[in-house]
């Protein structure tokens, strides 16, 4: 908006301001009238002249002059509604406190004064210069329209006028250099355009001649298709002929064939009389020896009976997993292997239930193993406790012998009973369980099915040299989810 001075009949009209020396007290500058007296014989004033818009350039210097010398001010000399934005930072005072300052600089005569004696003294000898209402040749315009609009000298109408026609000077200059640039660019591209053209257009010549030559091609190629679809169709009705031929053949063929289907059928019930014969022949023979074999397991039982009381064996007490089990504290020996191994490894899960069907057969299970791997979310004590829970039930049902071992330094106290048929062990300080799985397998007689589960394959490979059946972790967790 443009700063304007309403006119005030109780102030002096202004004049160019006297600067004291080398501008040193800005408070001292005074303002005096030496054009504006009273007419002595009306006594009014002469009217104020309205003052002139300003350009946008012009006004936002003037914002920004004042802004910078605001706080410079005493502040009984800044009028109320400044004293706030006196206080801001002075990237904000002009931005922020450009519409309270334009108001002030219109409606206060006086704080413009004070205003400007600061704004020439820090302007220097352009200062001086616009207060003698001359303006340098080289300096800026909107500076010296600035002061003059501040300091208001004679003539400072002209040099707000010659400034506003300076600005819109460099304003159409600029509008004109880049209308210029602009076309300039649009030549540029203009001419950019017609060499693509160009080579566009070499291109669609050279895709006419192609497209022509293969039209060419294609219409060789369609009176080569029209001869061949002649012979193709001369060669179907030949076909066509043919074909009525072999169907007759054909018909005759299918009578043959139906002829010898019926006298295959008469063999094959011949045939099947046959083999209803001979199963009748097997099952006798089969009898037979069943009853042989019957005979010779009775021999066998009887002379077992006969070698347990000629030896003097009694009932055993003690298992040898229940010998490793006492004295596994102690140095571990080294048993020797079997030459031939007892098992094979197997990744089949049903193939745990037949080795469990063997008679006497003893499950040795790796216990963290099988547990991290099936329910390792849960804590150890309740790993230990659902994994014996388990392996009770399998006791239970086949009546085998169950070890499991678990890695611990010491025993675990506050363990819940085993259930029946099934031996819990931890492995002393010093030993792991793996090395306590292998002396278990070790003191195992040759020719008794030892079951070992565990998914670590050094455990896997040292209890197959002995002689034992290895078999992975799945297949136990499955038999553990399936009772």
């Amino acid at each position: 908006m443009p700063l304007t001075e309403p006119y005030d009949d109780h102030l002096p009209q202004e004049d160019p301001v006297a600067i004291d020396g080398a501008l040193g007290n800005p408070d001292d500058n005074v303002v005096t009238d030496t054009t504006g007296a009273s007419d002595p014989t009306t006594g009014d004033s002469p009217a104020a002249e309205p003052e002139p818009t300003l350009p946008e350039p012009v006004r936002q210097r003037i914002v920004t002059l004042t802004a910078a010398v605001l706080p410079t001010l005493p502040t009984d000399e800044v009028p109320v509604p400044l004293r706030r934005v006196a206080k801001f930072a002075p990237n904000r005072r002009a931005r922020l406190g450009s519409p309270v300052i334009a108001a002030q600089l219109t409606a206060d005569p006086l704080f413009r004064q004070r205003v400007t004696a600061r704004v020439l003294a820090d302007a220097g000898d352009l200062g001086a210069a616009v207060v003698e209402g001359t303006a340098p040749a080289a300096a800026d315009p909107v500076e010296v329209a600035a002061l003059a609009y501040l300091a208001r000298p004679r003539g400072w109408r002209e040099l707000i006028d010659a400034s506003g026609a300076a600005v819109r000077a460099e304003a159409d200059s600029a509008v004109v250099a880049e209308l210029v640039r602009e076309a300039e660019q649009r030549a540029t591209r203009a001419e950019h355009d017609r060499a693509v053209a160009r080579v566009e257009a070499e291109k669609l010549r050279d895709e006419l001649a192609r497209v022509r030559e293969e039209l060419g091609q294609l219409r060789e190629e369609s009176r080569q298709v029209a001869r061949n679809l002649r012979e193709t169709q001369a060669r179907e009705r030949k076909a066509t002929d043919l074909l009525a031929t072999e169907r007759g053949r054909a018909a005759r063929a299918s009578a043959d064939v139906d002829a010898e289907l019926r006298r295959a059928r008469a063999r094959l019930a011949e045939a099947e009389a046959a083999a209803g014969v001979a199963r009748v022949s097997a099952k006798e023979a089969r009898s037979v020896d069943d009853a042989r074999l019957w005979l010779l397991l009775e021999t066998i039982g009887q002379a077992a009976v006969g070698l347990r009381r000629e030896l003097a064996l009694d009932p055993v007490d003690k298992l040898p997993a229940d010998f490793v089990a006492d004295a596994f504290a102690e140095q571990p020996g080294t048993a020797p292997a079997s030459p031939a191994a007892r098992a094979r490894d197997t990744d089949d899960p049903a193939r745990l239930d037949q080795l469990l069907a063997l008679p006497r057969a003893h499950l040795v299970v790796d216990g963290y193993n099988v547990t991290k791997r099936g329910f390792g979310e849960m804590s150890l004590e309740q790993q230990r406790k659902r994994l014996i829970t388990g392996l009770g039930g399998i006791a239970a049902q086949t009546g085998d012998e169950v070890t499991v071992v678990f890695d611990g330094a010491e025993r675990m106290h506050g363990l819940p009973p085993a259930p029946r048929g099934v031996r819990v062990l931890f492995s002393r300080k010093g030993e792991t369980a793996d090395e306590l799985i292998r002396r278990l397998v070790r003191a195992e007689p040759a020719g008794r099915p030892v079951v070992v589960v565990s998914s670590d394959r050094e455990v896997a490979d040292g209890v197959r040299r002995h002689g034992a059946y290895p078999l992975g972790a799945d297949s136990l967790l499955r038999r553990l989810a399936r009772s």
